[in-house]
């Protein structure tokens, strides 16, 4: 099994050097999205240059024919040609030879997400073994909104699959434990991430169509990148699509290089990154802490912008102001806590119920925090 690097013992590290390292090499073209075939585009970049790689490669559907609703309305399905492939074997030299170009650019500890469906993942799985990386985790992705199966001929397709592997069995690779415990209000982070497919004003649409068929939700890059990455770790995407990882990885202080052959969604996603705002250095701190959890948790609020982390919150009298960070954990001075951890500490309380205890300011009305959880239920049941 591979050696666990964690925040602590990686600045650790970091410290017996002359300078902190955030800014990345001159010769990456960070903040860019190279053009062309994902391979070729690789190849340019230098051996051992990106701390992760995120891929959400063609899923080689095999659909055959049009799908419809009931009413008779068209889905809108995955028929681009990017997605097409004339056979197994086509499919998986492709596969190797991309993950074959991540494995040679990663860094010795870097490591790599992959996401897909029944239709890919398991071929992508066994090639990645067969070129030495080493699995951590089978992540699956939940929908809480899917697809409806419309035909009534299978079980409704709910979940995909993404896997976390690092560079071999013996390599090292970065866990933010603390901060993944954290976001889920104090309970270890589970592999079954229950989150709702892309939707609403998320969504990039034109003339009323979608621009992309395929286009993640900004909740599951941001638990990707703040579980696995710290603050100027390079992010390379090949398959770059409407930029969901370029526009996370920003917020998050990340830097970002996409590969993208497709114009439409180079260009979608170059606008789209563009309007994108970093958080502040005190939003971007995670934190080490402890405490129970309620149903739903408060990280799952700013994960999907319900709360945006650098939001000051504040009990009803006003008595303490704290700020949201970016894994869901609240700051007051130099006290750190979650919800319901800090609200305790700071009435010196034997306990709190924090989402009533802290609210906030939306448009002038003062709220508890537990109305974001509320409009956060609804939209998980739609």
């Amino acid at each position: 099994m591979g050696v666990v690097e964690t925040a602590k013992t990686r600045a650790a590290r970091i410290a017996e050097a002359v300078e902190l390292p955030l800014e990345p090499p001159r010769e990456l073209p960070v903040g860019r999205i190279l053009d062309g075939d994902c391979v070729e585009a690789m190849r340019s970049l230098p051996d051992a240059s990106v701390d992760l790689v995120f891929a959400d490669p063609p899923y080689n559907l095999q659909l055959g024919g049009d799908l419809n609703r009931p009413d008779g309305s068209h889905v809108d399905a995955v028929t681009d040609h990017w997605d097409q492939f004339d056979s197994f074997k086509i499919y998986d030299d492709f596969t190797r030879d991309w993950l074959t170009e991540a494995k040679r650019v990663l860094k010795p500890d870097g490591a790599l997400w992959v996401i897909g469906s029944y239709h890919n993942i398991y071929r992508v799985g066994a090639i990645l073994q067969d070129l030495g990386f080493w699995i951590l985790n089978d992540v699956v992705w939940r929908k809480s909104n899917p697809m409806p199966n419309f035909r009534g001929t299978r079980f409704t397709n709910a979940h995909e699959t993404l896997l976390w592997c690092s560079q071999g069995e013996k390599a090292k690779y970065h866990f933010n434990y603390r901060a993944m415990k954290t976001l889920n209000d104090e309970l270890q982070m589970r592999s079954d991430w229950v989150l709702p497919i892309c939707g609403g004003a998320e969504r990039l649409k034109e003339g009323g169509h979608k621009v992309h068929p395929t286009q993640k939700p900004e909740a599951l890059l941001y638990r990707v990148l703040l579980s696995t990455t710290e603050k100027g770790d390079v992010v390379l995407d090949p398959f770059f699509g409407t930029g969901t990882t370029g526009a996370v990885a920003k917020r998050l202080g990340r830097h970002w290089i996409g590969c993208e052959r497709e114009s439409g969604y180079r260009e979608a996603a170059l606008k789209r990154i563009e309007k994108e705002l970093p958080l502040d250095e005190s939003a971007l701190a995670t934190m080490q802490s402890r405490r129970d959890a309620p149903k739903v948790a408060f990280g799952a609020l700013v994960e999907n912008g319900y709360i945006a982390p650098g939001t000051e919150l504040f009990d009803k009298k006003r008595r303490w102001v704290a700020t949201v960070r970016a894994d869901g954990s609240l700051v007051h001075g130099k006290q750190t806590g979650s919800i319901h951890q800090l609200g305790r500490d700071l009435q010196g309380a034997p306990s709190c119920n924090g989402w009533s205890f802290w609210h906030y300011e939306v448009d002038g009305d003062v709220k508890p925090i537990d109305a974001a959880r509320q409009v956060y239920l609804l939209a998980v049941e739609d």
